[in-house]
């Protein structure tokens, strides 16, 4: 199957290689000329076929705007456009009806897996008509990982970045009380190798899962991870989580207080989020701060 990919970022450019791998043909466009494969989105729809698919990799909100508006004057009827970065799903629902009434098909795909999606795969969650997502299916079965799991079409537009949304929210629970735990277990005297509380966890206990490995990973490199700063900053989507926990009544107390947590960050240096910053690079490669000295 062809497929365009705008964005060729940590994920994007690494998706592009798995779809590759599996014998799909990309077509790539990034703003850096180094990592595209072609100069403009222009060149990109004209290197298609009819029915084009033009899936958007890019940062949430003005910058996937700008894109769609570009591909809303470019592609056809007929055609469809895949949203897997982070938007808010109300986002969705705008970009489906602004396509929509030029004929061009909107799907939204919430796509988890950070920079281990390349040799893993990558979770998908998936929102928009049935025919349409159908049609992606092989670009979505190259895409995931090996096995029965990791995609599921979640329902209508906007529904994939809904669940991707609560994903992130569990997601930083999670991290908030890996980091709390192994904040008191530096604290007490009595305990003189946290690393290896942590790694003793990975096997037999039931709070074992890939972000404890993660965890294990980041204390390898950094035993009491007195290299970082305790600060980490929020993507957007806990924030998004909470908003729509308060309008539909539904209590999220770990989910807030975690997000909350994040905010204390930024306030002073917070030895809990030196695990979760070290966490967040570990699985998704985003930027730490170095501890100042």
């Amino acid at each position: 199957m062809q497929i365009g990919l705008v964005g060729l970022g940590k994920m994007g450019g690494n998706m592009r290689e798995r779809l590759r791998n599996a014998g799909h043909t990309v077509v790539g466009y990034d703003t850096n000329p180094e990592r595209a494969d072609v100069d403009s989105l222009v060149e990109l729809v004209d290197q298609l076929e009819r029915p084009r698919a033009v899936w958007v990799m890019v940062p949430a909100g003005g910058a996937t705007q700008h894109v769609i508006d570009q591909l809303a004057t470019l592609l056809k009827p007929g055609d469809t456009v895949i949203d897997g970065g982070n938007s808010r799903w109300t986002d969705d629902e705008k970009h489906a009806e602004e396509l929509g009434k030029r004929g061009i098909n909107f799907v939204d795909a919430g796509v988890s897996g950070g920079v281990w999606g390349l040799k893993n795969g990558y979770a998908l969650m998936v929102g928009g008509d049935k025919e349409t997502v159908d049609d992606l299916k092989p670009v979505f079965d190259a895409l995931k990982p090996d096995g029965p799991y990791g995609y599921v079409h979640a329902g209508r537009v906007g529904a994939g970045h809904f669940a991707k949304m609560v994903h992130n929210g569990i997601e930083y629970a999670m991290m908030q009380a890996y980091a709390e735990g192994w904040e008191l277990l530096e604290k007490v005297d009595s305990v003189d190798n946290v690393r290896e509380v942590f790694r003793s966890w990975q096997e037999g206990t039931v709070i074992r899962s890939w972000l404890l490995d993660l965890a294990v990973n980041a204390l390898d490199e950094d035993h009491h991870l007195e290299k970082l700063r305790g600060y980490a900053e929020d993507s957007g989507e806990g924030r998004w989580t909470v908003e729509a926990a308060i309008d539909n009544a539904v209590p999220l107390p770990a989910i807030t207080a975690s997000l909350f947590a994040r905010f204390a960050s930024r306030q002073e240096d917070s030895p809990q989020m030196k695990m979760v910053a070290a966490l967040r690079n570990q699985f998704g490669g985003h930027a730490v701060e170095s501890a100042k000295k």
